[in-house]
């Protein structure tokens, strides 16, 4: 779920290419339809709304069963290519496997003859994997502790204690945070790669004594807003959507908001790969994006999606146009390169202050 210049890293990494060879369907007629595609995804309750965004329209459109698999399981992909009989048509792919998936062969060119990525932006046109939603990282906060827009814009003022008072909760991991503390520190979004890991530090130790929780699942930040435990808090833009939507006084900035986006491939060697890139197509449409946004604010990337999604819900996404002009892509390459360091020295760091 990408920037260094964003263009210069997706050419880099391969995600962008002049062109592909289209397979050999795509010279004839289509392959005969099958009864069932079989498509493995998280589970629970997210493969119901899937299911009312996606499958139930496909389904209808080409007559072909969805049946759908979890959990997502990149040692299962593997072994499923190596075997050379893939079961899976389509499957999600978690986190930074989307890079991996791509470098050892285990999943099909993504066909834009057929799935049409041309309104994309450039993150969403890769060689191998469909960008299927965008979630992202950001500031929470007590809209009863911080009236009429008056909490913090950015984090620069998360860091400013005297200003903006009050218990607050981080992660507990490197990830986003070292980007959070370099934005806090001065560093523009578009110069934040490579991370310098010793001012990301420094700057981090500022913080350490106002935080009161450092959150380990997805559901701690928004809880805790709710609770009072905390006033200030970042979280994943989806669980703060929920409180929303319920009319809890807990608000969202997207200001220097880190974003994500999910993955999802074709195995090489499946045997309905021309359905799945079919099914891909239908993933693509905005009305249905919409439909999925709408349940958990996990957009989709086509720039007509938010124009879908009723208009009191659109400044809850993280694609919408102006929450989009003010976050940075997570630079997934950077990461899977130096995440094993980062993990190593924030676990010390975490330690000597404990």
């Amino acid at each position: 779920m990408p920037v260094i210049t964003r263009r210069g890293l997706l050419q880099a990494s391969g995600l962008i290419v002049p062109s592909l060879a289209a397979p050999a369907y795509a010279q004839g007629a289509p392959p005969s339809k099958p009864d069932r595609i079989v498509v493995n995804a998280s589970g629970g309750a997210m493969a119901n709304f899937l299911r009312r965004a996606y499958f139930a329209d496909f389904e209808r459109e080409h007559g072909i069963r969805v049946i759908d698999t979890s959990p997502v399981d990149f040692g299962k992909l593997r072994a499923m290519v190596n075997s050379g009989n893939p079961e899976w048509t389509v499957t999600e792919i978690g986190g930074q496997d989307a890079d991996r998936a791509r470098e050892m062969n285990l999943v099909e060119p993504i066909d834009t003859s057929i799935v049409d990525l041309s309104k994309y932006p450039a993150i969403g046109r890769q060689s191998h994997i469909f960008v299927g939603s965008a979630y992202s990282t950001v500031l929470g906060f007590r809209s009863d502790v911080f009236k009429d827009g008056s909490h913090p814009k950015g984090w620069a003022e998360f860091w400013d204690v005297a200003r903006f008072p009050g218990a607050r909760s981080l992660r507990n991991h490197p990830v986003d945070n070292l980007e959070f503390a370099l934005l806090a520190d001065g560093v523009p979004m578009d110069k934040l790669y490579p991370l310098d890991m010793d001012r990301a530090f420094r700057k981090l130790d500022q913080i350490r004594p106002h935080i009161a929780v450092w959150w380990s699942t997805g559901a701690q930040p928004a809880q805790m807003l709710v609770d009072k435990e905390v006033v200030l808090a970042t979280g994943w833009n989806g669980r703060f959507f929920e409180l929303a939507k319920k009319n809890a006084p807990v608000g969202s900035e997207f200001r220097g908001g880190s974003l994500k986006s999910s993955a999802w491939g074709i195995p090489r060697g499946t045997r309905h790969a021309y359905w799945g890139q079919k099914f891909l197509q239908t993933m693509t449409n905005p009305k249905l994006q919409a439909i999925y946004a709408t349940e958990l604010s996990y957009a989709g990337l086509h720039p007509d999606t938010v124009n879908y999604v009723a208009e009191e819900l659109r400044p809850l996404l993280p694609t919408a146009p102006a929450n989009l002009a003010q976050q940075f892509w997570l630079d997934v390459a950077w990461w899977t390169e130096n995440g094993a360091r980062a993990q190593e020295r924030w676990n010390r760091w975490m330690l000597q202050r404990g």
